[in-house]
């Protein structure tokens, strides 16, 4: 395996990890509250959600265009 797709395959499991953490917050009471009133999630949820899925859309393209053996 390449040292691409080695970095593409951390991403994409890096990107899994914060997408759980962020469906995880968006579940809690707190999050729940501030959710009804607002209308959005709290940046900390945003960031989780926005991070993780970045992180695994561009391990996901690491995987299939990366150069390796």
């Amino acid at each position: 395996m390449g040292a691409t797709k080695a970095i593409g395959l951390v991403l994409m499991v890096l990107g899994g990890v914060l997408l759980y953490f962020g469906y995880q917050s968006t579940e809690s009471f707190r999050e729940q509250l501030v959710e009804g009133l607002t209308g959005r999630y709290s940046d900390e949820t945003m960031r989780y959600l926005i991070g993780g899925a970045a992180a695994a859309a561009v391990g996901l393209v690491l995987l299939i265009m990366g150069k390796g053996r």
